[in-house]
């Protein structure tokens, strides 16, 4: 059973001391549907928004002996640590929210094994304007046979995996909508022209720029570009937080924000 409209639930965030952990715990307190009841990171670091980190080694016991309990936990941390800090959150029977990318096949399985024993909703991307973005994508390459499709990201300097997450969802819903295109092709140098059935795919990283997706198509004389830039990693906060509020009291089961905004 989901949690009742306008119940406070408590909330549990890893990678504190990171990027997308701090936005996180600085969201939750201008919100009056949740709150942030712990915090951990793997390093020690001062209280986010007057909230104390506590070392992330003790999760499994802090959510154990949580009084009263941890509804969900939401991690923006890595695919190792993820996977940790998914598994010590299923083991105390607390729901996952997971914005973390780049698992390989088995962390994949095993975060997909935690969602048999709690609620667990994951996401490339917590931004409404991405997932307005992709369905004009599925609407546009369904739309558009024969035309050419390059789908570039750019992110800040510090981010690991690439393509982002989100490039890789879009990529999808592009294959989706295109069956003929069935080859990523990523980057060009030196004699590279397009063949029949690739689609572009490019990686910037710089300054410290949120997120910035865009998706073109070209063919026919006609050029149409779709674009999403965050002005801040405020917009993923919310949006988990908006998840986690979703999520808490459902049943076991893997979700997705695509259900949230429906």
């Amino acid at each position: 059973m989901a949690a009742e409209t306008g119940d406070s639930i408590r909330v549990a965030v890893t990678g504190a001391g990171g990027r997308m952990g701090r936005e996180v715990i600085e969201a939750a307190s201008d919100r009056d549907d949740c709150e942030v009841s712990l915090a951990v990171n793997r390093s020690p670091v001062d209280p986010v928004a007057g909230v104390e980190v506590a070392d992330a080694a003790d999760l499994p016991a802090l959510l154990a002996g949580a009084d009263p309990a941890v509804d969900v936990l939401v991690d923006f941390t890595g695919p190792d640590s993820s996977v940790e800090y998914v598994a010590a959150a299923a083991g105390a029977g607390v729901a996952c929210v997971v914005g973390t990318t780049g698992f390989d096949d088995e962390q994949e399985a095993a975060i997909a094994d935690a969602a048999d024993a709690v609620p667990v909703l994951r996401a490339s991307n917590f931004s409404r304007g991405i997932a307005a973005l992709r369905r004009a994508v599925s609407a546009a390459a369904a739309a558009l046979p024969g035309y050419d499709v390059e789908v570039t990201e750019t992110h800040h300097n510090g981010k690991v995996d690439a393509p982002s997450g989100t490039a890789l969802t879009l990529l999808d819903d592009i294959e989706e909508a295109r069956p003929d295109l069935d080859e990523r092709v990523h980057g060009r140098e030196g004699d590279a022209p397009r063949t029949d059935g690739e689609i572009g795919v490019h990686a910037r990283r710089a300054g410290d720029i949120a997120g910035e997706h865009e998706v073109l198509m070209a063919g026919d004389e006609n050029v149409l570009e779709l674009t999403h830039r965050a002005g801040s990693r405020r917009v993923f906060a919310a949006g988990a937080l908006d998840a986690a509020a979703w999520l808490a009291g459902r049943d076991a089961g893997a979700y997705d924000f695509t259900e949230v905004l429906e």
